[in-house]
């Protein structure tokens, strides 16, 4: 058993299912995270290296501090390499890197203040949201003729009477 943040991650479990029982990690995401460590999808949590479990760890706390992956360009489909023996060019070193989109993630309690802060400005600013949000109603447009019994039942504020 492995704990990460608080999560319990079970032995038996492949790493890319169990990532995704931290609140904001999906499948894509978990493929992702799993991609920058190296981590192939039949890999179990129990033969996780003690530096890839450290490297999980320090990633989902804060993947705003982690280190950025090198950048490394693809051949075009018609390069040839070049004959054996021959000196190669330098590595060139390219300052335009693609944008990481691990890096601007949110997970566990950072995503919920995230998303509890949201629906707090919405309420404040008396947005159409916000007034659906306050009401317990359904904020996307779905529809409530037919449960508009339930939804008088469950909303959180008074009516007159």
């Amino acid at each position: 058993m492995v704990f990460i943040l608080g999560t319990l991650l079970p032995d038996a479990h492949c790493v890319h299912f169990a990532l995704q029982r931290f609140y904001g990690v999906g499948p894509v995401v978990s493929s992702r995270i799993c991609a920058r460590f190296q981590i192939h999808s039949k890999l179990k949590v129990s033969q996780l290296s003690q530096q890839q479990i450290v490297g999980l760890q320090s990633f989902l706390a804060a993947p705003q501090t982690s280190a950025t992956l090198p950048s490394f360009p693809r051949a075009a489909p018609d390069y040839q390499p070049p004959p054996a023996g021959t000196q190669l060019p330098p590595y060139p070193v390219t300052p335009e890197t693609p944008e990481d989109t691990l890096r601007n993630m949110r997970f566990e309690g950072e995503l919920r203040r995230t998303m509890r802060e949201n629906i707090a400005h919405h309420k404040n600013i008396g947005s159409y949201v916000g007034r659906r949000h306050a009401t317990g109603l359904p904020v996307r447009g779905q529809n409530t003729r037919n449960n508009a019994v339930t939804a008088r039942k469950l909303n959180r504020i008074e009516r007159r009477a």
